[in-house]
């Protein structure tokens, strides 16, 4: 089977660099690294860097208080997940004290400014994306209590008056013609809006791509990630709507081969959490059918 595989499949840079920043604090191992919540969005990595004892605590939102115990054990220290964290999360984890340091994805740290900077002037926050992640979660935190979360047209109707500042942000891992179609609905009502496309570069470049695959004759398309993974679910339901049949697995194990008899090309794309060597093994096995 000819397997094509999507440019920018895999790590973007920010995951690149919260993997960096544990690995560079375990110092191999000599030192234990507690992250909170899941450093990255994927189950197999995580797992690979507790070879380093970097260990998970605490929950997928962070929100709970987390058991450090053993860190006298052993030196340890708390790194920030990729994903940010909201400043009253911060302190907390400071407030353990642990050294600490921060692993948030410098794009998720701009949007986080925007919010915070807005809000201290006295704007409404609008943030289009997922309530549930832990970076919307994040990112209300800086808003000092006036920001709304929005993930659909119905969410736009339920707001209440938002006066006349009102500015706009978007989760990294969105799709770009959502936020366009939400910003240009909610522009409307507010026509001196501030609108700030916070989709990052990565995530825009992933979804592109993947139309690239359709282009090139792809019959089905894979792609491999973390189900907790916003953009890896964002890949997949972008493959869906080209009306190719779609496989979301996490790893080469997840494969059916009975479920590719009848294609020719198949194309592989990753989320931007996915390590090298799992989309390596993927499209080992694909081409071996």
């Amino acid at each position: 089977m000819k397997v094509i595989r999507a440019k920018s499949a895999g790590f973007c840079w920010g995951v690149e660099r919260a993997i960096q920043v544990a690995r560079e604090e375990s110092e191999g191992g000599r030192r234990r690294v507690y992250t909170d919540g899941p450093l990255i969005h994927n189950r197999q990595m995580m797992d690979a860097l507790g070879k380093d004892d970097i260990q998970e605590v605490g929950d997928y939102q962070s929100k709970k208080e987390i058991d450090v115990e053993g860190s006298d054990e052993k030196e340890s220290v708390v790194v920030v997940r990729a994903h940010g964290i909201s400043p009253q999360r911060r302190d907390y984890l400071k407030g353990l004290g642990l050294p600490f340091r921060d692993g948030t994805c410098p794009d998720v740290g701009i949007i986080a400014g925007k919010v915070k900077s807005h809000a201290e002037k006295g704007y409404k926050i609008v943030i289009f994306g997922d309530p549930e992640h832990p970076e919307v979660i994040g990112l209300l935190g800086y808003a000092n209590e006036n920001a709304y979360v929005v993930n659909q047209e119905e969410d736009i109707s339920n707001l209440p008056d938002l006066g006349d500042q009102v500015a706009m942000v978007s989760q990294s891992t969105m799709f770009t013609h959502e936020f366009k179609h939400l910003s240009s609905l909610l522009a409307e009502k507010y026509p001196n809006m501030l609108v700030f496309d916070t989709i990052c570069g990565a995530t825009k470049e992933r979804q592109s791509d993947l139309v690239e695959l359709v282009k090139e004759g792809a019959d089905a398309i894979v792609v491999i990630g973390g189900k907790h993974s916003a953009n890896t679910r964002k890949l997949a339901k972008l493959a869906s709507s080209h009306d190719r049949p779609t496989f979301h697995i996490e790893t080469a194990e997840d494969l059916i081969p009975s479920d590719f008899d009848n294609f020719r090309v198949v194309g592989v794309t990753a989320g931007a959490s996915t390590p090298e060597f799992i989309i390596r093994k993927v499209c080992e096995r694909l081409e071996e059918l």
